[in-house]
């Protein structure tokens, strides 16, 4: 006799009187408890006549090798416990029989989660930052870790939240970027994977206040194309890693991830220009792309590529200018089905160039001064990019809220839970 105990959910309820079937979901899969009245015993039996969706139980009992049950392996009860009763009726089907609003799943998360095609999708992005990691742990980068709380806007501009830090004003870091920086400075090639917090007003599909980035910073590069090659090889070898190790998750969403063929194709901005005015799009020179220009851009060159050589004040004061046109930059950003899921530059290593580009950026060079001493005691030209992770999750898997992908989403008008 084969005896297994398992721990989980009670998914699905069917009484037929003297038998009883309990769908029981668990994080190893799902089982059916089978409980009849003659072959159990009278406390199973009582007990399971107490039992509500979604009840967390626990069951100890014969696995029937030999079963006709359509979901998951079968179980017939020698000992069956109710860990947690749950109350009825339940706020939402976690099973998604009945549908729900993405905001009434996101106010009950801890139901939502249960249903397994939303445990593929973290099983999934799990599977994103354990190969990010892998990849560049294998190529000798450093991991670092950088701080949440900074004292003064790490990119510039207005979109930042601002704290209370004892007697002191500060602000919710928008970007690991000047920290990255000067771990570059010391240990070469370092990495970071952190959350951030960006103050923008949107409610859009593809936005979130606050998101999980994962960055590189390189130093002694000849170009930003050294970090761009690192970009394209990283993607490449995360849909290598997801379509390996997430075969079972992937069918359930019935997804394929084809794998892009390198290199990735380089676009010039400029080009970009072109082709979205050829469309009839209204743009200008130096406008970033909306995020249905960026959708179009993704049908005129290619599901995966890169738009490089962007318009200096587009990107932040950090970016390396061209030399012989300082109106462009060392910039780029990696567009993937449609989506922008990671962007980097090559940075300025030389102060007095650091701190005319702030000034030109409208900041005052007196609130960047521990990052421009930075650059001024032997500094290698560096270069970097990060990615969102929930942005490449939702890319990913072809998703169409971004919230999908965020296991606890925070924008403008969700702060729980």
């Amino acid at each position: 006799m084969n005896i297994m105990q398992i721990n989980g959910w009670v998914e699905e309820i069917r009484d037929i009187g003297k038998l009883k079937f309990l769908i029981v979901h668990t994080p190893e899969g799902k089982y059916q408890i089978t409980i009849h009245k003659e072959k159990v015993s009278k406390d199973i039996f009582k007990t399971s006549e107490k039992i509500t969706r979604q009840s967390c139980i626990s069951v100890s009992g014969e696995l029937i090798k030999k079963t006709q049950a359509k979901i998951g392996k079968e179980i017939i009860p020698k000992k069956l416990e109710i860990l947690g009763l749950a109350q009825t009726p339940l706020p939402l089907d976690p099973s998604g029989k009945v549908h729900a609003e993405l905001d009434t799943r996101l106010d009950w998360r801890f139901l939502d989660f249960r249903n397994e095609k939303n445990v593929a999708i973290f099983r999934i992005q799990n599977e994103i930052i354990k190969a990010f990691r892998e990849y560049l742990i294998k190529n000798n980068f450093f991991e670092i870790r950088t701080p949440g709380i900074i004292s003064s806007a790490s990119e510039g501009g207005a979109e930042l939240f601002k704290i209370q830090y004892f007697e002191k004003n500060a602000y919710l870091a928008q970007s690991p970027q000047l920290y990255k920086q000067m771990g570059a400075l010391s240990f070469g090639k370092v990495f970071t994977i952190v959350p951030i917090w960006r103050a923008e007003k949107f409610n859009k599909p593809t936005h979130l206040n606050e998101i999980r980035q994962m960055d590189i910073e390189v130093a002694f590069i000849k170009s930003e194309e050294d970090v761009m090659k690192i970009l394209e090889n990283i993607v490449v070898y995360i849909i290598k890693s997801v379509n390996k190790n997430c075969k079972k998750e992937l069918k359930l969403l019935n997804k394929k991830i084809n794998i892009p063929k390198l290199p990735f194709k380089r676009v010039k901005y400029d080009d970009a220009i072109k082709a979205l005015k050829k469309e009839k799009e209204e743009i200008e020179w130096g406008d970033d792309f909306s995020k249905l220009q960026e959708a179009k851009l993704g049908k005129i060159f290619g599901n995966i590529f890169f738009l490089k050589d962007w318009p200096t004040k587009a990107k932040n004061f950090y970016t390396m200018p061209y030399e012989n046109n300082k109106k462009i930059c060392h910039a780029f950003d990696l567009i993937y089905n449609g989506i922008e899921i990671a962007s980097g530059t090559q940075r300025i290593h030389i102060p007095e160039l650091l701190e005319k580009q702030i000034k030109e950026f409208g900041l005052k060079p007196k609130n960047f001064e521990y990052y421009i001493n930075c650059f001024k005691y032997g500094a290698p030209p560096h270069a970097g990019w990060s990615i969102g992770l929930e942005r490449i999750t939702m890319s990913m898997l072809g998703l169409e809220n971004i919230r999908e992908c965020c296991m606890f989403p925070r924008d403008r008008n969700r702060l729980t839970p």
